[in-house]
């Protein structure tokens, strides 16, 4: 049994490196096909009466793990300079607006149909307004260079901003001035360690001469960001500033203190860090999504009672985007099609405490939402594709 799953699994993360290469030419998310890859392996699973572990505790801890790889690997290829402050700005408007647009039409909506207090409506509506960089950043690669890097930084803050608003509401009973400097106390503290720890990695990065170097250094920002979640900091700050340090040491070497890194020698190292940190997030990422798919049931993609607000809040988040785009005189095709959810949405799905649940948001909802937001981004970008062809 041992050696058939290990067979599978091979055959499966191959089948995905398939898809990644001729998505250029499909445009087909890899999320859809990795998402029915995963179904089918348990229909064939049930058929041949074959019983596999309960998989469902690895979900987290594999959506964790990629999370951390994605933001990296997405901060690690943006270049930071002042040329680029006017890109920065506008992404974060449109990352941060149509979310809170949308966050507290869906909790309004919640509450005001189902009946539940606007709290715990809240909590659940933000789960399904971050854009998910883990198919955003894969699906936009071969896009013109401006295309590709709004979506990166957009996707990369989304996911960033998605997940502060999340524990900024969890964590608060309720929302006044007390919960807010509070709130503003924890990003300072984040952004401080974020600066330590980025400077104690980097030394580290080009000093270590071990021929183990790049994965104590991966283990070591998976530690700093677990352990800054235990204090409910946002620790995806961090990874940011991580990546962005590293990615960008072009532009700081200037600076004297930056010298004693030995900016030419760490760059080299960073070149290396930079494609494993590719190899590994697509590995997880893939990982991640085959056993979604597992995990799904028929029974919940096609749920009927879910399908209706999927169908609702997916139009709501196009047409919230077009504004936004079109407000900020960002070109619309193909980028208004580029805001699926996926792996950020499960992980704050997955992450909503047992007393704040409702039964409106629930897995049917969260699958429905990935699967029709992917399937946009598909005709978007089959569209934009066919355009420029002609």
């Amino acid at each position: 049994m041992t050696t058939a799953i290990i067979i599978t699994v091979c055959v499966l993360i191959l089948l995905a490196y398939i898809f990644d290469i001729t998505s250029s030419k499909t445009k087909v998310p890899s999320v859809i096909l990795l998402l029915l890859m995963g179904w089918l392996v348990k229909q064939v699973a049930l058929t041949t009466g074959l019983l596999l572990p309960n998989l469902g505790p690895i979900l987290p801890i594999l959506g964790t793990i990629g999370l951390i790889l994605i933001v990296l690997e997405g901060a690690l290829e943006l270049e930071l300079n002042a040329t680029k402050f006017p890109l920065i700005k506008k992404s974060f408007a449109v990352a941060l607006l149509p979310m809170l647009l949308l966050a507290f039409g869906a909790a309004g909506a919640f509450h005001f149909w189902g009946g539940i207090n606007f709290k715990d409506s809240l909590t659940n509506a933000i789960p399904l307004c971050v854009i998910s960089s883990a198919i955003a950043i894969p699906s936009v690669k071969n896009l013109m260079n401006h295309q590709k890097e709004f979506i990166i930084y957009e996707s990369s803050l989304s996911d960033i901003l998605g997940v502060i608003f999340f524990n900024f509401v969890v964590f608060n009973d309720s929302f006044g001035v007390a919960s807010i400097w509070h709130f503003f106390a924890q990003l300072m503290t984040i952004i401080i360690v974020s600066f330590l720890a980025t400077g104690g990695l980097s030394y580290l990065l080009s000093k270590i001469d071990h021929h183990i170097k790049f994965a104590p250094i991966i283990l070591l920002v998976i530690l700093i960001y677990n352990i800054s979640k235990i204090y409910h900091l946002p620790s995806l700050v961090f990874i940011l500033i991580f990546g962005l340090f590293l990615g960008n040491l072009d532009e700081i070497k200037r600076f004297k203190w930056i010298q004693r890194l030995k900016p030419d020698l760490l760059d080299r190292e960073v070149k290396k860090f930079k494609e494993i940190t590719i190899e590994a997030t697509f590995v997880i990422r893939v990982l991640f999504f085959l056993l979604f798919g597992y995990l799904m049931e028929t029974a919940e993609i096609l749920n009927l009672s879910t399908l209706g607000w999927a169908v609702g809040i997916v139009i709501n988040i196009f047409c919230l985007r077009a504004i936004l785009l079109k407000f900020y005189k960002i070109e619309l095709s193909p980028l208004l099609f580029v805001a699926p959810r996926g792996l950020i949405t499960i992980l704050l799905f997955l992450s909503i405490p047992a007393s704040q649940t409702i039964s409106l948001v629930n897995k049917s909802l969260i699958i429905q939402i990935i699967i029709l937001s992917a399937l946009v981004m598909m005709i978007g970008l089959m569209m934009g594709n066919k355009k420029e062809s002609e």
